[in-house]
This record gives structure tokens, C-alpha cells and sequence, in this order.
């Protein structure tokens, strides 16, 4: 859900990172991402995609360029600072507490501000109403689903603008990847702008406002997720290989 001529929240320029030294996963990567913006990030294994989430969020060693949010540098700034200026993150792997409740979890995602608990609470359980049903459940007891959407809601508890989200629809079945799409929609159509990595190409163009193709850690190439989806080089080089089980 983007407005016309909407304000930059995200702006990647140019960074190059790793996780060894002198071993560079993003190769002078760039993204930007518009306020209301969903944006889908795609690419073969080993591009850099999950990298560049990380790298926003902190978790990267950034050996060059700069990252921004709403115009202020936040290159190199740990996850926790970044939580507090309104950044999400939800990872693909180990993204729930399982030897706590649903409820647990969700507060965990609020220690900066317990004060708009109830608030949140209500956001979180309207878009995930399964959640709201069995906030006493544990979730190492939930599906794979289940345990995304707990992780989804966590993320979104803190009230965030901009909410970074690894491969949502890894490992699940085909319901509940059809799900985790229409959850990531409901979230951005709410007023969050979301930067989705996706192994399941063709289903992240189509719903997202615009697409990067990364390949080598660099964006080579970046449009409308529709114009990436009927583009012929990008579905020659990626989608032939990429996400065939949306075909």
C-alpha cells in the first residue's frame, strides 16, 4: 500500500558486507523502500538475499556504504537500537520461544513499551485471529504456520514502520503458504512497509508494489513486481528455477 511521491523509509546505497573477513556476500547492494511500500527481494541461493535483511538489521558487518532510515544513518546499529526506531525483523529459522506461550511470545516483542500491551494486542489478534483464540497454548506445541504467525505478530507488536520478513512462506505447506502471503498483505495494507525475501518468486511478485532480483550480491535487476514477473531475462535467468510450485 504505497501513495504517490510516499517518503523514502528505507534507503540501502551501496553497501558491501560479510560475514568472514575479506569474504563479501553483498557486493555493492542497493534498495530502497517508500513508506507504505511492500517490497519483494529474490534471487538463486546464495545471492545475498537473507544477508541484506540482516545487514539492515544490524546483524552484518557492513565494510561499505550506508543504510537510512526516514534520512537518519542507522549503518552498523545493533538490533536493539533499531527495534526502538521502529524496525522489525522476522526470521526464517528458531523465530518463537517454544517453551512459551502465544501470549509470552507476543509480550516478548513488547519489552521496550509494555505500556501499549492492550493496544497492540488488539492490532495482533486482528489480523491474526487464530492467535487471539490461544494466547495460553505453547508454542512449540504449533505447526509451522502457526509458529510463523506468532513470530509475524511479535515483530508487529512493538508498533513498527518497517518490518523485515526472511522467506515467510519457507517449509509450509501450500495453505499455509498461501496464508503467510495474504498475512504479509494485511500487514502492509495496515500501514506497514514490509521488505520480504522470498525463495517462492513468482507468488512475491505478484503481490508486491516492486521487485529485486539479487544475484551475486548485487541487485541486477529491480521494477513494478508485475514488470519483473512478465519480464523475459527475468524469467529466463530466475523464475525457471524459482518458485515453481506458484506456477
Amino acid at each position: 500500500m504505497v501513495t504517490p511521491a510516499a517518503p523514502l523509509v528505507v534507503d540501502v546505497k551501496n553497501i558491501t558486507a560479510g560475514y568472514l573477513p575479506g569474504v563479501n556476500i553483498l557486493n555493492e547492494c542497493s534498495l530502497t523502500a517508500a513508506k507504505g511500500e511492500l517490497i519483494g527481494i529474490i534471487g538463486p541461493n546464495g545471492a545475498g538475499k537473507s544477508t541484506l535483511l540482516k545487514a539492515i538489521f544490524g546483524q552484518v558487518k557492513i565494510r561499505g556504504g550506508q543504510i537510512l532510515l526516514n534520512g537518519d544513518e542507522i549503518t552498523g546499529l545493533p538490533a536493539n537500537k533499531l527495534v526502538g526506531r521502529g524496525v522489525g525483523f522476522v526470521p526464517q529459522n528458531n523465530n518463537v520461544f517454544p517453551s512459551l506461550s502465544i501470549e509470552e511470545n507476543l509480550q516478548m516483542g513488547l519489552y521496550q513499551n509494555p505500556k501499549i500491551y492492550a493496544e497492540r494486542l488488539d492490532f495482533v489478534t486482528g489480523i491474526f485471529s487464530e492467535l487471539g483464540k490461544r494466547l495460553k497454548q505453547r508454542a512449540g506445541s504449533l505447526s509451522g504456520g502457526e509458529r510463523q504467525m506468532v513470530a509475524m505478530g511479535r515483530a508487529l507488536m512493538m508498533d513498527p514502520q518497517v518490518l523485515l520478513l526472511d522467506e515467510p512462506s519457507a517449509g509450509l505447506s501450500p495453505v499455509r503458504q498461501d496464508e503467510a502471503f495474504i498475512r504479509v498483505s494485511e500487514i502492509n495494507q495496515a500501514g506497514v512497509t514490509c521488505i520480504m525475501v522470498e525463495q517462492n518468486a513468482r507468488r512475491c511478485l505478484q503481490i508486491c508494489d516492486r521487485g529485486y532480483v539479487l544475484d551475486q550480491g548485487k541487485d541486477a535487476y529491480t521494477g513494478p513486481g508485475r514488470d519483473l514477473l512478465n519480464d523475459p531475462k527475468v524469467i529466463s535467468l530466475y523464475l525457471g528455477t524459482l518458485g515453481e510450485d506458484a506456477a
